[in-house]
C-alpha cells in the first residue's frame, strides 16, 4: 500500500506525523485534526508492507487505519520520566 507522510508545521507539535493514502488528498482527514497539527509539511511517499516495519508504529495498524479512516496520526514517543518532581 502506498502512502504519503506529512509532519506538523507547529513547534509545539514536533513529532506529529500524518499518514494519508494519496498526496495532497486530505478530504478524509477531520478538519479538527488538521487545525491541531497546522499546515501539513510533506516528508515523503512510501510503500507500506508487513515485510517492512516502521520505526515508531505498527505497520499493520497504519495500513488498517488508512483503509478504514483514510489517515493515521503518529504521535511522538513519550519521554521517559527520569526524575520524580518534588
Amino acid at each position: 500500500m502506498n502512502c504519503t507522510v506529512y509532519k506538523s508545521s507547529l513547534k509545539n507539535k514536533e513529532g506529529y506525523y500524518l499518514f494519508i493514502e494519496n498526496k495532497e488528498e486530505f478530504s478524509r482527514v477531520p478538519s479538527t485534526l488538521l487545525a491541531l497539527i497546522g499546515k501539513p509539511e510533506f516528508v515523503l511517499t512510501a510503500e507500506l508492507s508487513p515485510a517492512k516495519p516502521l520505526g515508531q508504529a505498527d505497520v499493520l495498524e497504519v495500513i488498517g487505519q488508512l483503509q478504514e479512516k483514510g489517515y493515521y496520526l503518529q504521535l511522538p514517543p513519550e519521554e521517559p520520566i527520569t526524575e520524580i518532581p518534588q
